[in-house]
């Protein structure tokens, strides 16, 4: 019998309490950065945040910090237009990357945020995952697919992450689930994990603490 490919994420009591001591000594705003030249210095472990507009990144990282507006939020999809990055407990950076597709911007910035996150991806020693966040209810559509394959092509481990769970039907969830676990069958740089979460419900947000923590 073989083991599930991809199966949900998992923690036990000390990897929770390790990431509930860890994000209890606070996370704050360090600064945001629109150059390449502006990024802070490999000097902590670092996990970055990607997604596409109105996935809910921002929603999560302020869950997962504890803070309701750490990471702002909006409506209006392609309004993150730098790399944002915050600093937490003097150990770790959490780095929210520009939201992909759908941005109401001109080419031209588009295409500067292009360059600016692939400089970051080949360029942060320290980064050691990056969390892709997919919507429960629509699983991985092309525009996923192109960062999925830039991430392949920095070696950078990412982790799928699927947001809002409360509002997918939980008829259709093993239905997704396999089709996000045979899409990642073809990326080399995925992590063999996928992690559920809810930032109305707390569901997962424990576990991406423990991750980030780095004892899951």
């Amino acid at each position: 019998m073989t083991s599930l490919a991809f199966p949900l994420a998992t923690a036990d009591a000390p990897d929770l309490k390790a990431g509930r001591e860890l994000f209890a000594k606070g996370t704050d705003f360090l600064k945001g950065v629109v150059a390449i030249d502006g990024l802070p210095p490999t000097d902590r472990i670092e996990f970055c945040f990607a997604g596409r507009s109105n996935v809910g990144k921002s929603t999560l990282i302020n869950a997962v910090t504890g803070r309701k507006a750490l990471a702002r939020t909006s409506n209006t999809p392609g309004r993150t237009q730098e790399i944002n990055f915050f600093s937490l407990a003097d150990s770790h950076y959490l780095v929210d990357l520009p939201g992909y597709g759908f941005a109401k911007a001109p080419l031209k910035v588009v295409e500067n945020w292009q360059r600016l996150l692939k400089s970051y991806l080949a360029g942060r020693a320290t980064l050691r995952r990056a969390f892709v966040l997919i919507d429960a209810r629509h699983g991985i559509k092309p525009v996923d697919e192109e960062i999925l394959k830039l991430l392949d092509i920095s070696a950078v481990v990412f982790q799928i992450v699927l947001t809002k769970a409360d509002k997918a039907k939980a008829k259709d969830r093993d239905i997704l689930l396999q089709r996000v676990r045979s899409a990642l069958q073809t990326h080399p740089a995925a992590f063999p994990e996928i992690l559920l979460t809810s930032s109305e419900t707390g569901e997962g947000v424990d576990v991406l603490r423990a991750i980030i923590s780095g004892s899951a």
